[in-house]
């Protein structure tokens, strides 16, 4: 097995070790749906009812059960069969009729998917960040994608205010700066998972020449990162005003990239 493949092996199994809890530690925490709320936004701002929707890194299925809802079809991929698993039994449960499509497929291996279109594209929360060759999956993106669809894509960002603020005041300061070298490794349930940190300058650059950035998200930039939960449970209130900030500030300059995530919404152009 080469080092590359190696570092994707341990990556599906850290998500693979996280899927039967990953709801309960993320996606139904305050902080979870405090961040999802804002990627919501948008998602209802840029894809439209009857729109045939690609996702990526689609975990537990949470944002491709939104988009159903909303009139969309969903064909929602992960590396992760766990993953897949656990967001099968989701629609099961909570949507059995809902046009979706769950699928284990590594972001890697997108070239492989049969010759379908779609209208557009989402891949939300940092599942991009764990792969490490974005200009690939730019151009597999750009086959799959008709040309003016919309693309969102959530990535961790550069360089996070809140988290180097939290760490640097309780003493850990290679945690507050850990993004800052573009690069780490972290460790999940005892698995090596490789992070990249793409500035938004850098991801503009890897999906050009087939996508056109038309606009920048901040997510979380005054709502903290989800390990911050029992603070936010803690203080409620704090952080319904701290989501309010959030709403109004999230599209300036230089505070959008600052936040935890970043949203990014490009547009499929002809090359």
């Amino acid at each position: 097995m080469t080092i590359l493949a190696e570092v994707e092996n341990q990556t599906v199994q850290a998500f693979d070790s996280l899927a039967a809890r990953y709801d309960d530690l993320f996606t139904r925490s305050m902080i979870g749906r405090a961040q999802r709320s804002a990627v919501w936004r948008v998602l209802n701002e840029t894809f439209k009812p009857g729109d045939h929707i690609l996702e990526i890194n689609c975990g537990t299925g949470e944002d491709a059960l939104f988009l159903a809802c909303s009139g969309m079809s969903v064909v929602a991929c992960d590396a992760s069969e766990q993953m897949i698993r656990t967001a099968r039994r989701r629609m099961e449960a909570e949507d059995p009729d809902a046009p979706i499509h769950f699928e284990v497929l590594p972001t890697e291996q997108l070239f492989l998917r049969p010759d379908e279109v779609f209208d557009g594209a989402l891949s939300n929360f940092s599942g991009l960040n764990c792969v490490g060759n974005l200009q690939q999956t730019a151009r597999d993106l750009a086959a799959l994608v008709t040309p003016g669809a919309p693309v969102l894509l959530c990535f961790s960002t550069r360089f996070c205010l809140a988290e180097t603020i939290w760490f640097a005041f309780h003493g850990q300061f290679r945690k507050a700066f850990r993004r800052t070298s573009g690069t780490t490794t972290v460790r999940v349930n005892g698995f090596s998972v490789q992070v990249q940190y793409p500035t938004l300058r850098a991801i503009k650059r890897m999906f050009a020449p087939y996508f056109l950035l038309l606009s920048c998200t901040g997510i979380g930039i005054a709502v903290p990162p989800s390990y911050l939960e029992p603070w936010a449970r803690k203080y409620p209130r704090v952080l319904r005003l701290l989501r309010r900030i959030d709403k109004r500030i999230s599209r300036l300059p230089w505070l959008r990239t600052i936040g935890d995530h970043m949203l990014l919404h490009f547009e499929r152009v002809e090359v």
